[in-house]
């Protein structure tokens, strides 16, 4: 059985794909785009000299239709987080980390976690 292709970068924050932003930078299991960075840098700018914060979701300013073209980008980011996480696992593994620990580490049994990521069943 051959492993599935590895998914194609995306940005972790908006969820596009490499190929439609400038660049895209590479973080410890996440990437975020020029895009984003320029967004989070103006919300920075924005809220630096008030004591009101940020706004952490966009719901109020969204319409029904936009969240709903948005959800297909969340997907795709939460596979690559999954993605991401597996690899993570499997180089603890290769490390010989115990299926006990990397449980603890993920707040679940040992168990539980031999069952997600194991790949066997």
């Amino acid at each position: 059985m051959t492993a599935p292709a590895p998914a194609l970068p995306h940005c972790s924050f908006c969820g596009k794909p490499a190929a439609e932003v400038r660049r895209l930078v590479a973080g410890a299991g996440v990437n975020i785009c020029d895009q984003c960075v320029g967004l989070a840098a103006t919300i920075i700018e924005q809220y630096t000299d008030t004591d009101t914060p940020a706004p952490l979701h966009p719901f109020k300013t969204l319409s029904d239709e936009q969240m709903l073209e948005h959800i297909p980008r969340i997907a795709t980011v939460s596979a690559q987080v999954e993605e991401n996480l597996r690899t993570w696992v499997d180089e603890l593994r290769r490390r010989k980390i115990t299926w006990t620990r990397i449980g603890s580490a993920l707040g679940m049994t040992r168990q539980s976690a031999w069952e997600r990521f194991s790949g066997e069943e």
